[in-house]
């Protein structure tokens, strides 16, 4: 099942009991809860944080130059250049 299809039928489903306050706040919170467990890909530690900042210390220092593109955010850009 595609992911349209998996979106349609959760609505199809949710429309059921979209009047059902109790059955909604449970449906919340579940949704929720699944939603926390889902791993952030951007995050890292400390350390690999400095370790890209050296990186690019020492790169520039040999006159490698990076420069962000149009519309690319951090995450982009350092897994472009690292």
């Amino acid at each position: 099942m595609t992911a349209i299809q998996l979106n349609a039928e959760l609505y199809k489903a949710m429309s059921v009991i979209a009047y059902d306050e109790n059955l909604m706040t449970k449906v919340l919170k579940y949704v929720k809860k699944l939603a926390a467990k889902k791993e952030d890909p951007t995050l890292m530690t400390k350390e690999e944080f400095l370790k890209k900042l050296k990186k690019g210390e020492e790169e520039y220092r040999q006159g490698k130059c990076y420069k962000m593109l149009p519309n690319e955010d951090l995450d982009d850009f350092l897994n472009r250049v690292g």
